[in-house]
């Protein structure tokens, strides 16, 4: 049996349908659908070189790969590859040859630094390791069951500010655009990002097609937003919490739990069985937050990096 690996067809359905099998099992934490995926593919910004691949055997999707370099960046040569194997596949060579595929796009278009997520399991390590990867920073994958456990009473709202959703501000996101450059300014994490593209944004985020503006809570205070959480769902039962963030100026406040809470709170009401959001483990404020609402940790990733020579 060989194992072949390619770049993903967008137009071919059963490309985006394997691609999101084998990511599914292989991390259950992460919500993607076909659609999902091949908007990935198709509106990510050109500087970002964004690829994805899949290995196949016997016409089997049972590897993916999801690279790109990091093109809003003030430090070049930086880039990303994500490297996931059909847990049931595993041992046939289909990633090993996911990365170095991934590491020969990259430095192809100048990437001399690769980042990479690798579940905290010895065999993945190892198997980064080999490679001459080095573990950095981790971060956690969190489940909350929406279906039978409580959920806190929702915090009391603060004078001067009001609960709304994003599907407020469809006819003009961008007060939420530069609340999420603020945001993610201040996120942890080994590559630094400035997010100032805001047609980019409009096509990569805001009309990215598991967003939920129904779900997604937003503070505003003032007239404008302060804070939000971003609610990701699969249409599935999933709901996934993208991104949760204060501007710098109301934080201290309480505003991340209360928007926090309004959305698990709506996702519950809309029929949603099961939460998960994603933690950097020295984000002590956020972990504190999902600890409050019932969150357990489920899954554990450690950061790799390898300098490409």
């Amino acid at each position: 049996m060989t194992v072949i690996v390619r770049a993903l067809r967008p137009e071919v359905p059963a490309d985006a349908e394997g691609f999101t099998r084998v990511r599914r099992l292989a991390v259950p934490a992460m919500l993607a659908t076909p659609e999902s995926v091949v908007h990935s593919l198709t509106r990510a910004h050109p500087d970002a070189r964004f690829r994805q691949l899949i290995a196949e055997e016997d016409g089997e999707v049972i590897g993916t790969a999801q690279l790109y370099v990091a093109h809003d960046s003030p430090e070049p040569g930086q880039g990303n590859a994500n490297v996931y194997v059909h847990p049931g596949r595993t041992r046939r060579g289909a990633g090993a040859l996911l990365v170095r595929a991934a590491e020969e796009h990259l430095a192809a278009h100048g990437v001399t630094r690769v980042f990479s997520w690798v579940l905290d399991e010895p065999g993945n390590r190892a198997f980064a390791e080999r490679r001459g990867y080095r573990a950095s920073r981790s971060a956690h994958f969190l489940r909350l069951d929406l279906a039978n456990a409580p959920l806190p009473p929702l915090p009391e709202t603060p004078p001067g500010v009001e609960v709304r959703t994003a599907a407020d501000f469809t006819d003009d996101p961008r007060p939420l655009f530069e609340l999420d450059a603020e945001a993610s300014a201040d996120e942890p994490g080994d590559i630094e990002h400035e997010l100032a593209d805001y047609e980019a944004w409009l096509d990569e985020t805001w009309r990215h097609p598991l967003l939920d503006r129904e779900l997604t809570s937003v503070a505003v205070a003032g007239g404008r937003p302060v804070a939000f959480s971003v609610a990701h769902t699969d249409g599935d039962g999933r709901y996934h919490s993208g991104m949760t963030g204060t501007a710098r100026s109301h934080r201290g406040r309480g505003l991340a739990k209360l928007v926090k809470s309004h959305s698990l709170h709506r996702a519950r009401a809309a029929g949603c069985t099961e939460a998960f959001t994603g933690n950097d483990a020295g984000n002590d404020p956020m972990i504190a937050i999902n600890k409050w609402f019932g969150y357990e940790i489920c899954a554990t990733e450690v950061r790799h990096v390898r300098e490409l020579g």
